[in-house]
């Protein structure tokens, strides 16, 4: 193994083997580091759009989600049919994430199975760093090596922000726990459905973010995410597996972790590192959806860390962040502010669930969220759902068509 690469990708979810597998192929010298130890607690949903944008093969889906059933607090539920324009595709990140490490490897990167424990700045401008070996904790095996550029991809809790930024430098974010379960032979009554994404808004089950019930083929994923410390997250994942008739499936797994919620205001330190996916904070607001936009973040620091080390001009890194806000700050902004609006308390859930039920709110959402933007064509469907909104804000009664 050589001591100098051109770049050390710390962290191989989707953001960073993304990342790797791109500058590889582009005949970069390439670290990743990842434990490979460890699976995220995450829903496994991804835009059916991903698939081409990625190159995911459909083998790698565990199932296909053609609907979401919205349930309030008082058990009132609304079903958003797809239709003909998509699907939610579900991946299981036990098999998804190895899978893209794996085409990082096979694209040239070096794969190095372990954690990053130091880093430090040399005069020369590269970046030192000290990795341990999964399973090894005497400094004595630490491995030591070098790169021109690091590319932070380690998730919420990341190791290179808290060594390369000022402290407090963080997103904010819910903590997320989910049960990975067998799932049922047939539907169940009012329950279980295997082509079906449950989410549940209920104050019970998360006082400000939400619950899920999503199909993985023979697995299913319950769980919820909150920012309450005093929140009983497990507690409340049972109420749901009992609500979804899933409380007898024997269960195959449990996870827990943070889930930030908003893009931090700077992802580089202005000379050789950069932050991408959960590190940076690209898990959007309201849906808690981070899977896509993680691999989108991987993609374009791949094509600025390039720039970068082709021009020597730092300032190319900052191109990462601008262009990802470019094209998807408005979307994330809209969400933080139905979040913020919406999941107060039960009383605005009720509303946000009876909004659902509106033909236009389905179709712009289903729009939007596959083709990851705002729909422009329809601009009176967008006229229809603020005066809905507003209605439903103000308590004021529908109008009758």
């Amino acid at each position: 193994m050589q001591s100098l690469f051109d770049v050390a990708v710390i962290g191989g979810g989707p953001s960073g083997a993304i990342a790797a597998e791109c500058l590889s192929r582009t005949g970069h010298h390439v670290l990743l580091v990842d434990p490979d130890n460890r699976i995220k607690p995450c829903g496994g949903a991804i835009p059916s759009r991903a698939l081409r944008d990625f190159s995911i093969p459909e083998h790698m889906l565990v199932a296909r989600a053609n609907a979401a059933r919205i349930i309030a607090p008082s058990g009132k539920t609304v079903e958003m049919r797809i239709g003909d324009i998509g699907f939610v595709g579900m991946v299981d990140r036990a098999t998804f994430d190895p899978y893209l490490r794996a085409r990082a490897e096979t694209a040239g990167a070096t794969y190095f199975r372990g954690r990053l424990e130091d880093l430090e700045q040399q005069e020369d401008g590269t970046v030192a760093l000290t990795l341990q070996k999964t399973g090894q904790r005497d400094s004595t095996t630490a491995t030591r090596l070098a790169a021109r550029i690091v590319i932070g991809a380690d998730g919420a809790n990341s190791v290179v922000r808290r060594l390369s930024f000022s402290k407090g430098k963080k997103p904010p974010y819910v903590f997320a726990y989910h049960e990975i379960v067998e799932s049922p032979k047939e539907t169940i009554a009012n329950g279980f459905e295997p082509d079906r994404c449950d989410v549940i808004y209920d104050g019970r089950i998360s006082p400000d973010f939400y619950g899920w019930v999503f199909p993985h083929g023979e697995l299913t994923s319950v769980g919820c995410g909150s920012a309450s410390k005093g929140h009983n997250l497990r507690q409340a994942t049972g109420d749901l597996r009992l609500a979804a008739g899933l409380g007898e499936a024997r269960t195959v797994r449990r996870e827990g972790a943070p889930l930030p919620l908003k893009p931090m205001r700077r992802w580089d330190n202005g000379r050789n590192v950069l932050l991408i996916g959960d590190a940076a904070g690209t898990v959007a607001p309201s849906s808690g959806e981070g899977i896509f936009y993680a691999m989108l973040c991987g993609q374009l620091a791949a094509d600025t860390v390039a720039t970068c080390l082709a021009t020597g001009d730092t300032r190319a890194l900052k191109e990462t962040r601008r262009r990802f806000m470019r094209d998807h700050g408005k979307v994330f902004l809209i969400l933080g502010i139905m979040q913020a609006v919406w999941y107060r308390s039960d009383r605005m859930r009720e509303k946000f669930v009876a909004m659902c039920a509106d033909p236009d709110v389905q179709r712009l959402t289903w729009e939007s969220y596959l083709n990851k933007r705002l729909v422009k064509r329809d601009p009176y469907a967008h006229l229809r759902v603020f005066i809905k909104d507003l209605r439903q804000l103000v308590g004021l009664p529908a109008r009758q068509q």
